[in-house]
Protein backbone atom coordinates (compact mmCIF):
# COMPACT_ATOMS: atom_id res chain seq x y z
CA UNK A 1 0.00 0.00 0.00
CA UNK A 2 1.04 3.99 -0.21
CA UNK A 3 3.31 4.99 3.04
CA UNK A 4 0.61 7.76 3.99
CA UNK A 5 -2.07 5.27 3.71
CA UNK A 6 -0.05 2.70 6.46
CA UNK A 7 0.35 5.15 8.79
CA UNK A 8 -3.52 6.34 8.80
CA UNK A 9 -4.29 2.87 8.67
CA UNK A 10 -1.95 1.57 11.61
CA UNK A 11 -1.50 2.78 15.20
CA UNK A 12 0.96 1.22 17.41
CA UNK A 13 -2.05 -1.07 18.72
CA UNK A 14 -2.47 -2.70 15.20
CA UNK A 15 1.44 -2.83 14.48
CA UNK A 16 2.00 -5.02 18.22
CA UNK A 17 -0.98 -7.08 17.21
CA UNK A 18 -0.07 -7.62 13.94
CA UNK A 19 3.39 -8.51 15.15
CA UNK A 20 1.75 -10.76 17.48
CA UNK A 21 0.19 -12.47 14.76
CA UNK A 22 2.51 -13.69 12.06
CA UNK A 23 6.72 -13.17 11.66
CA UNK A 24 6.99 -9.87 10.05
CA UNK A 25 8.24 -6.28 10.09
CA UNK A 26 5.36 -3.73 10.74
CA UNK A 27 7.16 -1.00 9.74
CA UNK A 28 7.71 -2.47 6.16
CA UNK A 29 5.61 -0.93 3.46
CA UNK A 30 5.70 -1.75 0.02
CA UNK A 31 4.35 0.68 -2.54
CA UNK A 32 6.68 -1.33 -5.51
CA UNK A 33 6.64 -4.33 -6.31
CA UNK A 34 7.76 -4.45 -9.89
CA UNK A 35 11.24 -3.35 -9.06
CA UNK A 36 11.13 -3.74 -5.21
CA UNK A 37 13.76 -2.44 -2.84
CA UNK A 38 16.20 -5.23 -1.22
CA UNK A 39 14.04 -5.21 1.66
CA UNK A 40 11.13 -5.19 -0.11
CA UNK A 41 12.02 -8.46 -2.51
CA UNK A 42 13.75 -10.46 0.52
CA UNK A 43 10.07 -10.21 2.48
CA UNK A 44 8.08 -10.42 -0.86
CA UNK A 45 10.05 -13.86 -1.40
CA UNK A 46 8.73 -15.22 2.39
CA UNK A 47 5.29 -13.63 2.25
CA UNK A 48 2.73 -15.97 2.62
CA UNK A 49 0.26 -13.37 3.28
CA UNK A 50 0.22 -9.87 1.69
CA UNK A 51 -1.76 -7.13 3.50
CA UNK A 52 -3.13 -4.39 1.08
CA UNK A 53 -4.79 -0.73 1.34
CA UNK A 54 -5.06 2.01 -0.94
CA UNK A 55 -2.26 2.59 -3.49
CA UNK A 56 -1.48 -1.19 -3.66
CA UNK A 57 0.74 -2.21 -6.75
CA UNK A 58 -0.75 -4.85 -9.06
CA UNK A 59 0.01 -8.12 -8.13
CA UNK A 60 1.02 -8.83 -11.66
CA UNK A 61 1.62 -12.54 -12.73
CA UNK A 62 5.97 -11.21 -12.45
CA UNK A 63 5.19 -10.19 -8.89
CA UNK A 64 3.95 -13.43 -8.25
CA UNK A 65 6.71 -15.20 -9.33
CA UNK A 66 8.71 -13.31 -6.86
CA UNK A 67 6.35 -14.52 -4.23
CA UNK A 68 6.69 -18.07 -4.52
CA UNK A 69 5.08 -18.82 -1.22
CA UNK A 70 2.38 -16.30 -1.21
CA UNK A 71 -1.34 -17.97 -0.32
CA UNK A 72 -3.64 -15.31 0.94
CA UNK A 73 -4.37 -11.32 0.49
CA UNK A 74 -5.98 -9.42 2.76
CA UNK A 75 -6.95 -5.84 1.66
CA UNK A 76 -7.88 -3.11 4.57
CA UNK A 77 -10.25 -1.10 1.93
CA UNK A 78 -12.95 -2.63 -0.44
CA UNK A 79 -12.30 -3.33 -4.04
CA UNK A 80 -9.92 -5.46 -5.41
CA UNK A 81 -10.02 -4.72 -8.69
CA UNK A 82 -7.31 -1.90 -8.87
CA UNK A 83 -4.53 -4.27 -8.03
CA UNK A 84 -5.14 -7.83 -7.93
CA UNK A 85 -4.92 -9.62 -11.81
CA UNK A 86 -6.23 -13.00 -13.37
CA UNK A 87 -2.77 -14.42 -12.31
CA UNK A 88 -4.24 -13.91 -8.41
CA UNK A 89 -7.18 -15.80 -9.09
CA UNK A 90 -5.18 -18.70 -11.16
CA UNK A 91 -2.46 -19.24 -8.57
CA UNK A 92 -5.89 -19.98 -6.66
CA UNK A 93 -4.99 -16.94 -4.27
CA UNK A 94 -7.10 -16.53 -1.36
CA UNK A 95 -8.97 -12.92 -1.49
CA UNK A 96 -10.10 -11.34 1.97
CA UNK A 97 -11.44 -7.81 1.80
CA UNK A 98 -12.79 -5.04 4.74
CA UNK A 99 -15.47 -3.99 1.90
CA UNK A 100 -17.96 -4.45 4.96
CA UNK A 101 -16.46 -1.97 7.23
CA UNK A 102 -15.81 0.40 4.21
CA UNK A 103 -19.32 0.05 4.05
CA UNK A 104 -20.78 1.36 7.06
CA UNK A 105 -19.37 5.19 7.12
CA UNK A 106 -20.88 5.55 3.63
CA UNK A 107 -24.50 4.11 4.83
CA UNK A 108 -24.07 6.44 7.61
CA UNK A 109 -23.82 9.75 5.47
CA UNK A 110 -26.58 8.20 3.25
CA UNK A 111 -28.49 8.11 6.22
CA UNK A 112 -27.76 11.58 7.52
CA UNK A 113 -28.15 12.72 3.88
CA UNK A 114 -31.58 11.10 3.38
CA UNK A 115 -32.81 12.98 6.47
CA UNK A 116 -31.75 15.96 6.36
CA UNK A 117 -33.12 16.38 2.44
CA UNK A 118 -36.21 14.84 2.92
CA UNK A 119 -36.22 17.87 6.12
CA UNK A 120 -35.54 20.71 3.80
CA UNK A 121 -32.16 21.42 5.74
CA UNK A 122 -29.74 22.21 2.66
CA UNK A 123 -32.89 24.59 1.76
CA UNK A 124 -33.68 26.08 4.86
CA UNK A 125 -30.07 27.05 5.48
CA UNK A 126 -29.76 28.94 2.80
CA UNK A 127 -32.74 30.70 3.06
CA UNK A 128 -32.50 31.65 6.67
CA UNK A 129 -29.26 33.28 5.92
CA UNK A 130 -31.24 34.87 2.85
CA UNK A 131 -33.73 36.71 5.30
CA UNK A 132 -31.15 37.52 8.17
CA UNK A 133 -33.70 37.31 11.23
CA UNK A 134 -36.67 38.48 9.58
CA UNK A 135 -40.11 36.99 10.41
CA UNK A 136 -41.12 34.01 8.11
CA UNK A 137 -43.83 31.46 7.59
CA UNK A 138 -41.55 28.05 7.82
CA UNK A 139 -44.62 26.10 8.08
CA UNK A 140 -46.11 27.19 4.33
CA UNK A 141 -42.44 27.19 2.96
CA UNK A 142 -41.77 23.80 4.06
CA UNK A 143 -45.24 22.05 3.73
CA UNK A 144 -44.17 18.94 2.24
CA UNK A 145 -40.97 18.52 4.25
CA UNK A 146 -39.87 15.74 6.87
CA UNK A 147 -39.69 12.05 6.88
CA UNK A 148 -43.04 10.80 7.93
CA UNK A 149 -44.00 7.82 4.81
CA UNK A 150 -41.78 9.53 2.70
CA UNK A 151 -40.55 6.95 -0.14
CA UNK A 152 -36.77 6.46 0.02
CA UNK A 153 -35.63 4.22 -3.69
CA UNK A 154 -32.41 2.55 -3.15
CA UNK A 155 -30.15 1.36 -6.22
CA UNK A 156 -28.29 -1.43 -5.70
CA UNK A 157 -28.69 -4.36 -2.80
CA UNK A 158 -24.52 -4.12 -2.55
CA UNK A 159 -22.70 -4.06 1.23
CA UNK A 160 -24.04 0.00 1.33
CA UNK A 161 -27.10 -0.23 -0.16
CA UNK A 162 -27.70 -3.30 2.44
CA UNK A 163 -26.59 -1.40 5.12
CA UNK A 164 -28.50 1.49 4.46
CA UNK A 165 -31.78 -0.15 4.41
CA UNK A 166 -31.22 -1.78 7.68
CA UNK A 167 -29.98 1.88 8.89
CA UNK A 168 -33.91 3.03 7.65
CA UNK A 169 -35.79 0.45 9.38
CA UNK A 170 -36.58 2.22 12.50
CA UNK A 171 -37.78 5.64 10.42
CA UNK A 172 -41.88 5.83 9.44
CA UNK A 173 -40.26 5.40 5.66
CA UNK A 174 -41.12 3.40 2.74
CA UNK A 175 -38.03 1.79 1.20
CA UNK A 176 -38.15 0.37 -2.39
CA UNK A 177 -35.42 -1.62 -4.02
CA UNK A 178 -33.98 -1.73 -7.91
CA UNK A 179 -31.49 -4.66 -8.13
CA UNK A 180 -31.81 -7.18 -10.90
CA UNK A 181 -29.82 -9.73 -9.15
CA UNK A 182 -32.76 -9.25 -5.96
CA UNK A 183 -36.02 -10.84 -6.47
CA UNK A 184 -38.84 -10.97 -4.33
CA UNK A 185 -38.68 -13.24 -1.91
CA UNK A 186 -35.27 -11.78 -0.78
CA UNK A 187 -36.49 -8.30 -0.84
CA UNK A 188 -39.49 -9.04 1.66
CA UNK A 189 -36.86 -10.65 3.65
CA UNK A 190 -34.39 -7.00 3.44
CA UNK A 191 -37.82 -5.64 4.87
CA UNK A 192 -38.36 -3.50 1.39
CA UNK A 193 -40.06 -3.86 -1.88
CA UNK A 194 -38.44 -4.83 -5.16
CA UNK A 195 -39.43 -2.66 -7.94
CA UNK A 196 -37.88 -1.97 -11.73
CA UNK A 197 -36.14 1.40 -11.84
CA UNK A 198 -38.49 3.59 -13.44
CA UNK A 199 -41.25 2.88 -10.88
CA UNK A 200 -38.06 3.26 -8.70
CA UNK A 201 -37.89 6.95 -9.94
CA UNK A 202 -41.40 7.90 -10.73
CA UNK A 203 -42.00 6.88 -7.17
CA UNK A 204 -39.31 7.98 -4.82
CA UNK A 205 -39.05 11.25 -2.52
CA UNK A 206 -35.20 10.06 -2.48
CA UNK A 207 -33.72 8.19 -5.09
CA UNK A 208 -29.89 6.73 -3.37
CA UNK A 209 -27.63 4.84 -5.65
CA UNK A 210 -25.42 2.03 -4.71
CA UNK A 211 -25.02 0.34 -7.74
CA UNK A 212 -21.00 -1.19 -8.87
CA UNK A 213 -19.21 0.59 -11.36
CA UNK A 214 -19.54 -1.68 -13.99
CA UNK A 215 -19.78 -1.27 -18.20
CA UNK A 216 -23.49 -2.41 -17.53
CA UNK A 217 -24.64 0.30 -14.73
CA UNK A 218 -22.26 3.77 -16.67
CA UNK A 219 -25.32 6.46 -16.55
CA UNK A 220 -27.93 3.84 -15.21
CA UNK A 221 -29.66 7.00 -14.25
CA UNK A 222 -29.91 9.56 -17.01
CA UNK A 223 -32.47 11.85 -18.80
CA UNK A 224 -35.41 9.54 -18.81
CA UNK A 225 -35.10 8.48 -15.54
CA UNK A 226 -34.12 11.12 -13.35
CA UNK A 227 -37.20 13.38 -15.58
CA UNK A 228 -39.23 10.62 -14.04
CA UNK A 229 -38.38 11.91 -10.25
CA UNK A 230 -40.88 13.85 -8.48
CA UNK A 231 -40.46 17.55 -8.65
CA UNK A 232 -38.87 18.60 -5.33
CA UNK A 233 -36.84 14.68 -5.05
CA UNK A 234 -33.47 14.27 -4.03
CA UNK A 235 -30.86 12.04 -5.97
CA UNK A 236 -28.06 10.59 -3.47
CA UNK A 237 -24.96 9.53 -5.38
CA UNK A 238 -22.35 7.62 -2.73
CA UNK A 239 -21.29 5.18 -4.91
CA UNK A 240 -19.70 6.32 -8.43
CA UNK A 241 -20.25 9.48 -10.57
CA UNK A 242 -20.06 7.51 -13.97
CA UNK A 243 -23.29 5.64 -12.80
CA UNK A 244 -25.31 9.09 -13.51
CA UNK A 245 -25.57 10.78 -16.61
CA UNK A 246 -23.73 14.07 -15.10
CA UNK A 247 -24.87 16.37 -18.12
CA UNK A 248 -28.81 15.19 -17.55
CA UNK A 249 -28.28 16.00 -14.14
CA UNK A 250 -27.07 19.23 -14.58
CA UNK A 251 -29.81 20.08 -16.38
CA UNK A 252 -32.62 19.08 -14.10
CA UNK A 253 -30.99 20.89 -11.07
CA UNK A 254 -30.22 24.05 -13.08
CA UNK A 255 -34.16 24.34 -13.32
CA UNK A 256 -34.25 23.82 -9.47
CA UNK A 257 -36.75 20.69 -10.19
CA UNK A 258 -34.79 18.17 -8.43
CA UNK A 259 -32.17 18.33 -5.27
CA UNK A 260 -28.93 16.72 -5.04
CA UNK A 261 -26.31 15.17 -2.79
CA UNK A 262 -23.47 14.69 -4.59
CA UNK A 263 -20.51 12.86 -2.76
CA UNK A 264 -19.17 12.09 -6.17
CA UNK A 265 -18.90 12.94 -9.54
CA UNK A 266 -17.75 12.05 -13.10
CA UNK A 267 -14.96 13.62 -13.63
CA UNK A 268 -14.04 12.83 -9.44
CA UNK A 269 -13.03 16.35 -9.04
CA UNK A 270 -15.47 18.77 -10.97
CA UNK A 271 -13.30 21.81 -13.08
CA UNK A 272 -13.59 24.90 -11.16
CA UNK A 273 -16.22 26.66 -13.50
CA UNK A 274 -18.79 24.15 -12.85
CA UNK A 275 -22.08 24.97 -11.51
CA UNK A 276 -22.45 22.15 -8.96
CA UNK A 277 -20.23 24.86 -6.98
CA UNK A 278 -23.01 26.61 -6.51
CA UNK A 279 -26.19 25.65 -7.31
CA UNK A 280 -28.09 25.75 -3.61
CA UNK A 281 -29.93 22.82 -4.46
CA UNK A 282 -26.86 20.95 -4.34
CA UNK A 283 -24.64 19.30 -1.11
CA UNK A 284 -21.26 18.98 -3.24
CA UNK A 285 -18.59 16.93 -0.76
CA UNK A 286 -14.93 15.77 -1.72
CA UNK A 287 -15.47 11.48 -1.58
CA UNK A 288 -15.58 12.03 2.29
CA UNK A 289 -18.35 9.32 2.83
CA UNK A 290 -16.57 5.89 3.18
CA UNK A 291 -14.17 6.09 5.21
CA UNK A 292 -12.00 8.60 6.85
CA UNK A 293 -9.86 9.85 9.70
CA UNK A 294 -10.68 7.54 12.37
CA UNK A 295 -12.59 5.39 10.47
CA UNK A 296 -9.72 3.84 8.93
CA UNK A 297 -8.82 2.06 11.78
CA UNK A 298 -11.92 0.19 11.54
CA UNK A 299 -10.31 -1.02 8.23
CA UNK A 300 -7.23 -1.83 10.02
CA UNK A 301 -9.03 -3.80 12.83
CA UNK A 302 -11.25 -5.60 10.10
CA UNK A 303 -8.09 -6.73 7.97
CA UNK A 304 -6.09 -8.03 11.26
CA UNK A 305 -9.22 -10.06 12.22
CA UNK A 306 -8.95 -11.34 8.82
CA UNK A 307 -5.15 -12.29 9.09
CA UNK A 308 -6.22 -13.71 12.47
CA UNK A 309 -8.82 -16.38 10.82
CA UNK A 310 -6.05 -17.39 8.46
CA UNK A 311 -3.55 -17.89 11.27
CA UNK A 312 -6.15 -20.19 13.05
CA UNK A 313 -6.83 -21.94 9.85
CA UNK A 314 -10.93 -20.48 10.41
CA UNK A 315 -12.32 -19.20 6.94
CA UNK A 316 -12.50 -15.31 5.95
CA UNK A 317 -15.43 -13.44 7.12
CA UNK A 318 -15.41 -11.42 3.78
CA UNK A 319 -13.85 -13.44 1.28
CA UNK A 320 -13.56 -12.12 -2.60
CA UNK A 321 -14.53 -14.71 -5.24
CA UNK A 322 -12.98 -13.80 -8.91
CA UNK A 323 -16.61 -15.07 -9.80
CA UNK A 324 -18.52 -12.30 -7.83
CA UNK A 325 -16.38 -9.52 -9.42
CA UNK A 326 -18.66 -9.05 -12.60
CA UNK A 327 -20.95 -7.18 -10.59
CA UNK A 328 -19.73 -6.52 -7.75
CA UNK A 329 -17.58 -3.25 -6.97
Amino acid sequence: MAADTAERLFDDRHRARLGALARTDPYLVADELAEPAPAVADALARAEILLTGWGAPALTGRVLAAAPRLRAVVHAAGSVKHHLTEACWERGIAVASAADANALPVAEYTLAAILLANKRVLHSAHRYRELRGRPHDWHAELGRAGNYRRTVGVIGASRTGRRVIALLRPFDLRVLLYDPYVDAAEAGRLGVRAVALDELCAASDIVTVHAPQLPATRHLLGARELALMPDGATLVNTARGSLVDGTALLAELRTGRLHAVLDVTEPELPPPGSPLYDLPNVLLTPHIAGSMGGELHRLADAALDEVERYVNGVPFAGPVRAADLGHSA
